[in-house]
């Protein structure tokens, strides 16, 4: 390929205008630069492109070939000009993000909305996976930009924290009320297995008699809101239906790490890949959910899940944006982390 592709421009002057003079009429140049150009571009490819006679410039085979293709390469050239004009002026482009279901819901959409309405023209696409993958796709180069849990990065990922995000142990006052019930009872049965035979009955909240002997039944309770003193945060995790995030999550091994620090064996865990799927577990009752405290609130706010209140919290730690330090130079996510400062 010709290393000067004025040399091109010059030919494709003289092409349309069959003329030394005119062409450098139309490029502003001399009329002896104009002919040292075509003379260069044919001793570059071995032929002859142009013919002289008295009539004036006449294309050989070989340059109206050349022509040809010469046409259609600066139409490409011009059009992909006015498209970048064009984008620069409207703000087209794309920003491709990746995050979990929870955080897409709970955090990006807001900054989202603020981005939308700012850049309209910018093509926003989302994949919603955890955050793991997110980093995966992002050393792949398949997004732009990743809204992660906190975990370690390579090198060559920026990570810029957003908010620090709380794991609680939520439950509803009624399946917490019934799991005291059962291991009241089961620890009566242990102690005295001759004391409940063939009396399911007795495992009940127990009746009281008048003054008659007639009996009477006792008073609805309100729902358990605390704790016995007879039994621990710790033994409840380990003895309930505790419902986490799946294994390789990095919630599922920040967890994990904090029941080893706290010496914590659940006997029973039933895996979820959805974090909004663990809060609606637990509000139908089906045990004890590990969920961000910040995606709870509304539960939380309703009295229709209840905090554990956990002697030693759970260590916080951050949501944030992650992307690639070779991709910051996207137009698009340039405008996306400007905007959010």
């Amino acid at each position: 390929m010709i290393d000067n592709l004025n040399h091109y421009r010059v030919f494709l002057a003289v092409a349309e205008t069959r003329s030394i003079s005119r062409a450098a009429e139309r490029l502003f140049i001399s009329q002896p630069a104009v002919s040292k150009s075509v003379k260069n571009l044919e001793d570059a490819l071995s032929v002859h492109l142009i013919e002289r006679s008295s009539r004036g410039i006449r294309l050989t085979e070989q340059g109206k070939l050349l022509y040809e293709h010469l046409q259609e390469a600066f139409q490409s050239i011009h059009t992909a000009e006015e498209e970048l004009r064009q984008a620069n002026d409207l703000g087209i482009g794309e920003l491709r993000i990746g995050a979990s279901t929870s955080l897409c819901r709970n955090i990006l959409l807001s900054y989202l909305s603020d981005f939308i309405t700012r850049y309209p023209h910018i093509k926003v696409s989302i994949t919603c996976h955890s955050t793991l993958t997110t980093v995966r796709q992002l050393e792949e180069g398949r997004i732009d930009l990743g809204l992660i849990c906190e975990t370690m990065l390579p090198d060559r990922l920026t990570y810029q924290p957003l908010q620090e995000i709380h794991d609680t142990f939520v439950v509803t006052p009624a399946y917490l009320e019934h799991f005291y019930v059962r291991e009241q009872a089961a620890e009566h049965t242990a102690e005295n297995p001759w004391l409940f035979a063939g009396n399911v009955t007795s495992l009940l909240r127990p009746e009281t008699q008048d003054t008659k002997g007639s009996k009477k039944k006792q008073k609805k309770e309100a729902p358990v809101t605390a704790l016995p003193s007879a039994m621990s945060v710790s033994e409840i995790l380990e003895r309930c239906n505790l419902m986490l995030l799946e294994r390789g999550n990095v919630t599922r091994n920040h967890l994990e790490q904090f029941f080893f620090q706290q010496n914590i064996q659940p006997g029973q865990v039933l895996d979820v890949n959805n974090m909004d799927l663990l809060i609606d577990f637990a509000k139908i009752g089906m045990g004890v959910s590990s969920v961000v405290k910040e995606f709870a609130t509304d539960a939380l706010g309703d009295g229709s899940l209840i905090e554990l209140p956990m002697p030693t919290p759970v260590p916080p730690r951050t949501v944030g944006f992650c992307y690639s330090s070779q991709r910051r130079s996207n137009p698009s996510l340039k405008k996306f982390l400007d905007l959010r400062r």
